[in-house]
Formats: structure tokens, C-alpha cells, sequence
């Protein structure tokens, strides 16, 4: 090869060269979810590119027609690998997949058919020839309405939909990753732009050919988007749907500890703009979260309370660190850290924590003053929560009385009595943190807004439990929603199990609620309610409860 002919060459060469790299940094990635399509794509692109570059330097017109050939085989191939890449990265779902699929292979189908048959119809190839030029010789062929159709409905129509896809995935509402979608997509965009110029004979730097170079130019932006925002080591799964919408803070970091993703709700709580955090190490971008840094070293999962100070006051977080291990190689690719914002509930836990200080103090000086007015902050407490939740507003004080008669009419000590007046009247305490979207919404709740609510003893035990006079009045409001059977939350104590308060309470309780008027329901007759309980007696009630209740009722006690 003369000196001109390589330097007419190396363009391309270099052009290939970079393709190349940008298929070994995918290759790397292969075995990540979604990087396969990505990878045999460059792959194409890499081989239609050396397929110009033999077909430029052949002599012979036999030979440039195999290469061109193949090129076109490669190109076909590309176009699909796109568009897989493209559904894969977006996370497009179409409404008949099948369907689509189908047409999508279809016409590359045809037209590898039309092609490897060019020698009896010639609908590729009706007259090639060479053209003398300067270094090499150029082959020309005719273009036949095949190539004008395929080139405008496949190679054109399904790279611009595919595109579309791409940029319609990026201006998506509260898309953190939209600077990584629009950089992929003008990567993938670049060829098809300057491919315009080709159909107008418009050449680059003299060069026959603008596709080989154009293919490098935008894979060299595709290739800045991926280890910029380091496409394949995190893959976006539903982002949006998981963490976006979530209220607690969510950073997602690669094996190295960088961040490759934060919601809104960590920015805010980190007072940090997106650009300002992505791609940086956890010990800069949370610098004021040591303790989560330090969690960082070891690579388990774990959870921790930790106290952040800010210049007017402390926040309190219960912090939640996940390691991330999906690919094919069980390798470690990352961590996910979940901030809960508790301070709110701290709060209450130490404001609850003094208030049981100065009652245990007025009980050593006046006893029976103290048992009256902490009855009656115990009411005022209960009566809170219903100012809270209209549809209850007296609930609390009949089921009190219910479950005492019931507790009494068994036998249980005047001791134990008081417990369980206690407990009843704060059976709901543990709704004080429930949100009141979820508390007052006039529907049916959500699975999410009902696990929420399902969390409000566990809430009442972690209120409760550091006030001792309230130890043995816990039993009410932390197993009230526990079931004979053990199908109960939270603990799912089955049969004698439950503590016996709980158990009278439970019947009271449903009573009471099927006794009485609802927004969404009118209150159940005696007679129904009565049915209701005995139908569940061994399954929700303990029986020998509901046989006193019953018992009671008939003799009209309650």
C-alpha cells in the first residue's frame, strides 16, 4: 500500500479502532442485564466498518461486491440490535410485544432473503461497475425502489422510532438520569444526521464514505455517556417507579463507592444539587454523614440509627445499607442506602420519656392524684387521635368500658383491671404516626397505605414501652390485631399466646366497630354482630371470650 493510499486509509482505520474499544468496554459488561444488545451492536458497527475498509482497498469488482455484500447484512443486523437496546435501556413496554417483534424482523427477514437471491432477480446490485479515483477505485451500482424502500422504512424509520424512544424515556417528569439518556441518544443520532449528507454526495475531509467516521464520532459520545454515568454497572430498573416517588432518601453507589443515582428526597435532605453528587465518592457527597461512610467499609447488610447536627438542630435517621449482587458472576456492583427520617418519632419518644420522668416524681409525693390525672392524660391522649379520625369519635371510651365488664366478669384482679383500662383507652396511640392522608382518607387504602397502617403497633410499643407505668398496659396496644389462629400482626401469636388482655379486648373491639356507624358502612344489628363473633370464635376470638361476651350480652351487662 502506497503512502497516499494509507493516509486516505487511516481515517477510517482510526474509526475502527475506536469502535473497537468502545465493543471491549461493553464485552466487559456483558453479563450485566441489558449490556448484551449494546455489545453485539458495536460489534455490527465494528464489522461494517472493516468491511468498508477491505471493500475500499480490493481491486476487483468481484471482491468489493462481496464486501458491499456484506455490509449490508451487518447494517440489517445493527438496526434490530438498536432497537433491542433501545426497549431494553427504556424500559419500553409495548402493548403487544409479539406482534411488534414480529414486524420488526420482518424486514430484515425479506431483504437477507432478497439479497443472498441479488444473482437471479439483481433487485441490489442491476449494474455495478468501478469508477477510477484517486487512491482507489470506487464501485457504483444503481439503487433499485428495494433500497429506497428498505433505506426509508427500516434502516431510517426504525433507527428515528428507536431514537424516539430514547429521547421520550429522557423527558420523562422527575428524570434524575435525563443528561444520560439524551447523550446516548445524540450518539446513536450523529450517523443517521450525517448520513443525510451522503445521499447528497456531501463528503467529510475529502473522505469517500462519511458512515465510518460518523459511527466513531458517535460511539466516542455514547462511550463518555456510559463511563460518565456508568450505564451497565447500575442498570435502571423502573427507576422512577422504585425510588423516585419515595419519600424516604435513596443513593445508589457502584463498587466503588460512587454515587450513580440519588432521589430527590437525598438531595434534599443532603442540600445538594444532582450534578453536584453524581459520579462522586460517598465520603465527598455525604461528608456529613460519617457514620453512613463508615458503614460503607464493610460490605453486609446492615442498619443503624445515626444523628446528624445542622446549625438550629439534631435529625435523627434509622439508616438501611444494602450490598448489590445480580450479575452472573456474584460479584459485588454496588450498595443501596435508605435513609428513614425518624426525628419526628424521636422526638415524640423523648418528649413521652420526660413526661414519664415528672409523673414518676409526683407519684412519690401524692399517689392517688398522680393515678387520677395520668387516667385522665391517658383519655386526653385517646381523645387526640379521634379528634384525628372522626369516624372513631368515642370509640375508644365504649370499647374501655366493654373490655373492663368483660375482664371483670372472668375473674381477673383489680390490679390487672387497671392495666387494661389503660391499654384500652390507648389502643390507637401507636395511629399518632400514621400519616393523616392515610388516617382520614375517605377510600379504600392502597397495599402500601394499609402496611403503613398495620406498622401503628409497633409505633404504640416503641412510644410506650420507656414509660414504666405503662409496662403492663402495653399488652392492648401492641396485640390488639393478633388472631387466635395466628394469622395477626405484628407478632402472629397464636391461641394462649396473645396476652389475655388483648384477646378480651379484640371482641370488644370488633364489637364496638360493627356496632356502630361508619362513612363508608351503617352500623350491623345486634343480632348480625353477634353471628359475626361466633363465626369467628377459634379463627379471630378466643372461643371461651366470646361465650362470656355472648353470655354477658344476653343477660344485658353490656
Amino acid at each position: 500500500m502506497t503512502r497516499d493510499e494509507l493516509i486516505y486509509v487511516f481515517p477510517y482505520l482510526i474509526s475502527l479502532l475506536i469502535t473497537s474499544g468502545v465493543f471491549l468496554y461493553a464485552w466487559k459488561h456483558y453479563y450485566v442485564r441489558g449490556a448484551a444488545a449494546y455489545t453485539w451492536f458495536v460489534a455490527g458497527q465494528a464489522l461494517t466498518i472493516l468491511g468498508f475498509i477491505i471493500e475500499l482497498i480490493s481491486p476487483s469488482l468481484q471482491i468489493k461486491l462481496q464486501w458491499d455484500f456484506f455490509q449490508w447484512i451487518t447494517d440489517t443486523l445493527v438496526i434490530a440490535l438498536f432497537m433491542v437496546f433501545a426497549t431494553e435501556f427504556t424500559e419500553t413496554k409495548f402493548r403487544h410485544p409479539r406482534l411488534n417483534w414480529f414486524f420488526l424482523l420482518l424486514i430484515p427477514f425479506v431483504f437477507l432473503i432478497v439479497i443472498f437471491t441479488d444473482s437471479v432477480h439483481h433487485l441490489i446490485y442491476p449494474n455495478p461497475h468501478l469508477i477510477a479515483g484517486y487512491p482507489f477505485a470506487q464501485l457504483k451500482y444503481d439503487f433499485t425502489f428495494v433500497v429506497y424502500l428498505y433505506a426509508l422504512i427500516y434502516l431510517y424509520g426504525y433507527t428515528l422510532f428507536g431514537l424516539g424512544i430514547l429521547f421520550k424515556r429522557a423527558f420523562q417528569p422527575h428524570n434524575l438520569l435525563r443528561q444520560q439518556f439524551i447523550i446516548v441518544a445524540i450518539g446513536f443520532l450523529i450517523p443517521v444526521l450525517f448520513s443525510i449528507l451522503s445521499l447528497f454526495d456531501i463528503s467529510i475531509g475529502g473522505q469517500r464514505d462519511n458512515a465510518p467516521l460518523t459511527l466513531a464520532a458517535g460511539n466516542i459520545i455514547i462511550a463518555w455517556g456510559l463511563f460518565r454515568y456508568r450505564l451497565f454497572e447500575i442498570v435502571p430498573i423502573a427507576r422512577e417507579k422504585i425510588i423516585e416517588n419515595m419519600t424516604d432518601a435513596v443513593i445508589v453507589l457502584d463498587a466503588a463507592n460512587r454515587v450513580v443515582d440519588i432521589n430527590s428526597a437525598a438531595l434534599i435532605n443532603l442540600n445538594e444539587k444532582f450534578s453536584d453528587v453524581m459520579g462522586r465518592a460517598a465520603s465527598e457527597a455525604i461528608a456529613h454523614w460519617p457514620d453512613v461512610v463508615e458503614m460503607l467499609e464493610i460490605s453486609k447488610e446492615q442498619s443503624r440509627e445515626i444523628t446528624v447536627k445542622t446549625s438550629n438542630d439534631s435529625l435523627f435517621y434509622d439508616i438501611s445499607i444494602s450490598p448489590i449482587v445480580v450479575d452472573k458472576r456474584r460479584n459485588l456492583i454496588g450498595h443501596i442506602v435508605v435513609a428513614r427520617d425518624i426525628t419526628r418519632q424521636k422526638t415524640l419518644e423523648v418528649s413521652y420519656r420526660i413526661l414519664s420522668e415528672e409523673l414518676e416524681k409526683r407519684v412519690q409525693e401524692r399517689t392517688n392524684e398522680l393515678a387520677e390525672a395520668y387516667d385522665t392524660t391517658l383519655e386526653g391522649w385517646a381523645k387526640a387521635l379521634e379528634l384525628r379520625d372522626k369516624e372513631t369519635e368515642g370509640h375508644s371510651r365504649r370499647v374501655t368500658e366493654t373490655t373492663v365488664k368483660v375482664a371483670q366478669a372472668m375473674g381477673l384482679n383489680e390490679q390487672q383491671l387497671v392495666h387494661i383500662r389503660r391499654g384500652s383507652i390507648l389502643h390507637d396511640i401507636g395511629k399518632i404516626g400514621i400519616s393523616d392522608d392515610i388516617l382520614r382518607k375517605p377510600d379504600s387504602l392502597t397495599e402500601q397505605e394499609r402496611q403503613a397502617v398495620m406498622e401503628h403497633p409497633k409505633i404504640a410499643y416503641q412510644l410506650l414501652a420507656h414509660i414504666p407505668h405503662l409496662k403492663d398496659s402495653l399488652e392492648i396496644p401492641y396485640c390488639h390485631h393478633e388472631k387466635w389462629d395466628g394469622t395477626g400482626y405484628p407478632q402472629r401469636l397464636k391461641g394462649t399466646e396473645i396476652p389475655i388482655a388483648a384477646r378480651i379486648f379484640a371482641v370488644a373491639d370488633v364489637w364496638d366497630a360493627l356496632s356502630s356507624d361508619r362513612p363508608y358502612r351503617e352500623a350491623w344489628s345486634r343480632e348480625k354482630v353477634v353471628q359475626y363473633l361466633m363465626d369467628e370464635s377459634g379463627r379471630h376470638f378466643d372461643p371461651k371470650i366470646v361465650e362470656i361476651f355472648v353470655e354477658l350480652l344476653n343477660r344485658g351487662e353490656i
